[in-house]
């Protein structure tokens, strides 16, 4: 048996609307509350019930002093967020990480250099370390994501009217593989600050999973349109053999034998698969009729996103047919932690047994690539440095002389 969540974003996300989500699934405001608190600054939680659409709903609200706020970089909200203890410590600061490095992406510059405006005011400090005490009060084994409501038109930002989804918000939405949507209405559904969160808790993404609900949280966004409920709604409960959920997924696997493409598109192939929300991609090499070479392209993906996957396949390759399976997928439970080598900081991903323990610990590549090139190091010294720091992650490590 397994403790299970599900993340409907179907309406679009915010930090808030997560908090709201949380407290009305069974997380105390206090709890949340009280890890703001160690933050030492004047920030306050306080929740009310409002209506959304005709649904009751939890509106929390995180109050802040008046007056414009200073602008913080990346460097300014990792030394507000030290104080913490981990893992709160280690989540929030992942969630911060991927903000800088979206908008780094962005505006072309390097993660240290960005200046947050909107994400880096006490309320969105707020959102996410709340967000992360709620999530970790939950203690779930695996939170199912559906794919995120982005809206569309225009809206105003520090930097003027921007499109929506907002840059910020695609470049997060592409470095998860997380899967969106435009609409259904013209303004902004989707923050930032609300997709870093979502994504970071993301297992998985797709339709509510078979499970017994024990809790169920509707949290409500600033606008009432007249026309739909503006909330993010949680379902947590339990899934186990009996109620047709004994494995951590029920995957489709793609494939197709191409013998006709330059060979020189596959690597793009694969990234825009990735991209799609694919969860892996791969070639095998194999010999076809009439002494052929040729390649497999394999691809397994969740169901939910099957077609998306799909498209990607007759779009980018010159394949005219595909082989669709379906396997049950089952995978470790994973977490980040994040260290630093020589002040640059690098996620290590870990894998954990049912019972919590660290079977795995590894340094993620794309932030040992980053730090090795502000650095200014051989990306092969960085990961060696990096993988030192995962090792003592793992239980064994403590009982070896070095």
């Amino acid at each position: 048996m397994s403790r299970v969540g599900w993340l409907d974003l179907r309406s679009g996300v915010a930090g808030d609307m997560i908090i709201g989500a949380l407290f009305g699934a069974g997380v105390p405001l206090e709890v949340m509350a009280a890890s703001v608190a160690e933050l030492g600054l004047p920030i306050t939680l306080r929740e009310e019930t409002v209506t959304r659409g005709g649904l009751a709903a939890t509106k929390v609200l995180v109050d802040t002093p008046a007056g414009e706020q200073p602008s913080r970089r990346w460097r300014d909200v990792r030394a507000i967020l030290q104080v913490l203890k981990p893992p709160l410590r280690d989540w929030a600061l992942k969630i911060f990480l991927a903000l800088a490095e979206a908008e780094a992406h962005v505006h072309g510059i390097h993660p240290d250099d960005v200046h947050f405006h909107e994400v880096g005011a006490l309320d969105a400090i707020a959102d996410v370390v709340a967000s992360c005490a709620g999530f970790l009060h939950l203690d779930c084994d695996r939170i199912v994501v559906t794919p995120i409501a982005l809206g569309g038109g225009s809206v105003a930002a520090a930097h003027g009217q921007l499109p929506v989804p907002g840059p910020a918000v695609l470049a997060l939405m592409q470095r998860a593989g997380a899967p969106g949507f435009g609409g259904p209405d013209q303004m902004e559904l989707a923050t930032p600050t609300g997709v870093a969160i979502a994504t970071s808790v993301a297992h998985e993404y797709g339709d509510m999973p078979v499970m017994r609900i024990g809790a169920l949280g509707v949290g409500a966004g600033d606008a009432d349109p007249a026309h739909r409920a503006n909330v993010v709604r949680l379902a947590v409960g339990e899934t186990d053999a009996s109620t047709g959920a004994a494995t951590d997924d029920r995957a489709v696997v793609l494939e197709a034998n191409v013998d006709d493409m330059d060979p020189r598109l596959w690597a793009t192939v694969l990234a825009r698969l990735l991209d799609a929300g694919a969860g892996d991609a791969w070639l095998q090499p194999i010999m076809m009729k009439k002494g052929r070479p040729a390649h497999t392209l394999c691809v397994i993906t969740s169901q939910s996103n099957a077609e998306a996957v799909r498209e990607v396949i007759f779009r980018e390759s010159t394949t005219i047919g595909l082989r669709q399976s379906f396997v049950e997928k089952f995978s470790l439970r994973r977490d980040f932690v994040t260290m630093e080598v020589a002040g640059e900081p690098i996620a290590i991903k870990r894998s954990l047994s049912p019972e919590g323990s660290v079977l795995n610990a590894s340094a993620e590549w794309d932030d040992v690539a980053r730090a090795a090139a502000a650095l200014g190091l051989p990306a092969k010294h960085v990961l060696a440095l990096a993988n030192g720091l995962a090792a003592q992650h793992l239980p064994e490590s403590s009982g070896l002389d070095t």
